[in-house]
Formats: C-alpha cells, structure tokens, sequence
C-alpha cells in the first residue's frame, strides 16, 4: 500500500488510522508509482483513514485484510481531517501490491538531499542496488544529471551483485584528454564523453555481494577514491543453472572465479577491506544518522580543498589573414 499507517493505541481519542507518511514516489516510471500521490487522489499525511471500500475502518482493525486481493483496482477510502464521519470525503485510489520500491527510493532521495545540503550542492550522490538491470538503470539515471559536481559519493551498500560493475568501472575512470566546445555555446562536451572530473569515494558494507564485492574491489584499484564502511560480503565464484528439478528448483554449480592482474585469487571467502571503517551502529540509525555516509561526504570535501570544475571557454581563434 502507498502509505503508512499507524494504529493509535486504545487511550487514544480517536482510535482511528492516521496517515503520518506518503511516498513522493516517482510517477512517470511504474517501479515507482505512488497511488496517493497521484493525479486527483485528494489526502494529505494527517488525514484519518475512516473506511476501506465503505467498510468502516477501527484503530484495532486489520487494514491490509480490507486491501486484499485489490491491488491495480480502484479502491476507495474514506477520510477526514477529524476521526469523525461527519463531513468526511470519499476518495479514489489504485494500491501497489508492495512499497518496498517506494521506500528505497525515499532511502536514497533522503541520502541524496543530505550529501547536496552538507555540501552547499558541489558533491553528488548515488546509489546502485544491484550489478544487474536495476542497478546500470540507476547509474544511467543519476550518474549523467550529476556529471559535472565537483565530487561524487558512489554507494554500494546492500548491493545483491550481478555483472555489470566492469560497465559501471569503465565509466567512472574515464579520464579527460579533452574538450569540445560549440560555436554557440559556453559549456563544453568531454574528450572521451561523459568524464567526471572531480574526487569520488565508494561506500560498501557487509551486504555488499558478488559483483557487489567486486566493484569496490576495482573501484579502489582503478584509483578512483577510498573505501569507506565494512568489509563486504566476500562471494565472487560465479554460479550456473545445471538443469531443473522435479520439485521446481534448480541445481547450481561453481563454475568460474576472480583473480588479480598477477593470477592470485582475490575476495572469494573474505571480501573487501575499507580503507576507513565505519560502522551505522544501530544508535546512530534510530537517531536517523548515518555514520558511513557523513564520513563519505567529508573525504570527498577534502579533498575538494579548490573547486573542480572543467576551464571556461576560451577566446575564438582568429582565422583570417591579413
């Protein structure tokens, strides 16, 4: 469901549902979708849910019993600025079969607003979830809208692995052999396209796995920045399907393992080191903080000690002859 509802207790006077959160969601993209805020659905974050599809709705109720069964249909729920009936409105809406989308990205919105309100708006943030389609999605997203920060924290955490990280390590080493300018304008295109100029860190944790262990590996070998956080996860042999099983499931099998340039085994059964180890103790977590992320954005302002920004436009070359 697009909202989180609380139930307030039995001392309470209203013993209603009160609606104290809305996903913003992203409504052009249907991973995203965000049925309260959508075009035409009329409630707010304190507005009492009072009935489900005209079933009155009680504090001590099960909400999602009345919600079953009816996602991607409309639904109507009947609220009001008071727990009372009287005067209440009706409105329409279609639920989601699940908001886990929607509170990842409200996780990583929150993350983003915070790196670019500590940094005045010179750092940007990303986070990539996976090593598969969700993840290149969410580099190609926010890595070009972000290209030209002065410095980049690149967030790796909770990542499930995959296989594109040698995709998303190609475009952050890129390095700038030149620029291009346009006769009608001041901003200039890279030589090769799309080289982030400024200092970068990557951000990994004990939930960083698989390729998820490999990207903060070659992020900090290809020397594009420390690594901050927890020794990740340590599981890089790759895995095939070797037929079905009667039951549904199916065998895997080990079929493939990393090395480095000299042909030593690497990660497999250990993991990463961070160059600076930071742990979200779970006091920091329920005050709200994050500890890993505060000390990603101040590496990245050291290092920021002059701003990074491509030159400006030089004066046009004068062609004639005289």
């Amino acid at each position: 469901m697009a909202y989180r509802a609380r139930v307030l207790n039995s001392t309470s006077k209203s013993g209603r549902y009160l609606v104290t959160k809305i996903f913003q969601g992203e409504n052009e993209e249907d991973l995203y979708r965000s049925p309260l805020t959508e075009i035409g659905v009329n409630i707010n974050v304190g507005d009492y849910v009072l009935a489900v599809d005209g079933e009155e709705l009680k504090g001590t109720d099960d909400i999602y019993r009345l919600l079953r069964n009816k996602a991607d249909n409309p639904v109507s729920l009947t609220v009001n600025k008071t727990p009372s009936l009287e005067g209440a409105r009706i409105v329409s809406y279609r639920p989601i079969t699940d908001e886990s989308n929607l509170i990842y990205l409200d996780w990583v919105n929150r993350n983003r607003r915070k790196v670019d309100q500590a940094t005045g708006g010179r750092v940007g943030y990303i986070h990539i979830p996976d090593m598969g389609a969700a993840g290149i999605r969410e580099f190609i997203k926010w890595y070009y809208p972000q290209i030209r920060k002065e410095g980049l924290v690149v967030d790796v955490r909770a990542n499930g692995g995959g296989n594109v990280s040698r995709m998303l390590i190609e475009r952050l080493r890129r390095k700038l052999l030149g620029l291009n300018y346009a006769r009608t304008d001041d901003e200039a295109n890279t030589y090769p396209d799309s080289v982030f100029v400024g200092p970068m860190v990557a951000l990994l944790d004990q939930n960083s796995a698989s390729d998820g262990d490999i990207f903060p590996y070659m992020f900090r070998k290809a020397g594009l920045g420390p690594l901050i956080g927890k020794r990740s996860w340590g599981g890089v042999v790759g895995i095939g399907p070797r037929g079905p099983l009667i039951d549904g499931g199916q065998i895997f099998v080990p079929g493939s393992g990393l090395t480095d340039e000299n042909g030593n085994w690497v990660i497999e059964g250990y993991g990463v080191d961070p160059d600076i180890e930071v742990d979200n103790d779970p006091k920091s977590e329920i005050e709200g903080r994050d500890p890993q992320l505060e000390r990603g954005i101040a590496e990245v302002m050291a290092r920021l000690k002059t701003p990074v920004k491509l030159p400006a436009k030089p004066a046009g070359p004068v062609k004639t002859i005289k």
